[in-house]
């Protein structure tokens, strides 16, 4: 599960569709209606957000409003349209990691993307994360080089 705290817009059609599957999992584990991966290191940061269930609705509906802007068919009855009364962080240093390891999945899967983004200096945050300074975060597991 990875619940990207970059832009959906920097996703492929396969990365943006395992965002909108996983974040959907995601859902149901902060909804209490799965008994799978409940300790799933990436629903940390959400887990601390009062409540939960708003936060991982907002961060669904800007998933959706990205597949919207592709023409995609995703289904916007499997989240609730709801408001948050502040930003989640991301620490710079977390935020960095992913935006590597999404362009070496990029390199692989799109070399079109990959090449249109390499050379970005500056990159967006999904809109419901505010980035701040700091390393990696405690729970991210970090693929080998």
């Amino acid at each position: 599960m990875r619940l990207w705290s970059i832009h959906p817009k920097y996703l492929d059609s396969k990365g943006l569709v395992a965002l909108w599957r996983e974040t959907l999992l995601a859902k149901k584990v902060l909804d209490g209606n799965t008994h799978g991966y409940k300790n799933h290191p990436q629903l940390d940061r959400f887990k601390t957000m009062i409540p939960p269930s708003d936060y991982i609705n907002v961060y669904l509906s800007h998933v959706y409003a990205e597949s919207v802007q592709r023409g995609y068919n995703f289904d916007n009855s499997k989240f609730e349209t709801r408001s948050i009364s502040q930003r989640m962080t991301v620490t710079e240093g977390q935020f960095q990691y992913e935006w590597k390891h999404l362009m070496g999945k990029l390199e692989k899967r799109d070399p079109a993307m990959f090449l249109k983004f390499r050379k970005l200096t500056q990159i967006d945050s999904h809109p419901i994360f505010k980035i701040i300074p700091g390393e990696i975060a405690a729970w991210e597991k970090i693929a080998p080089a």
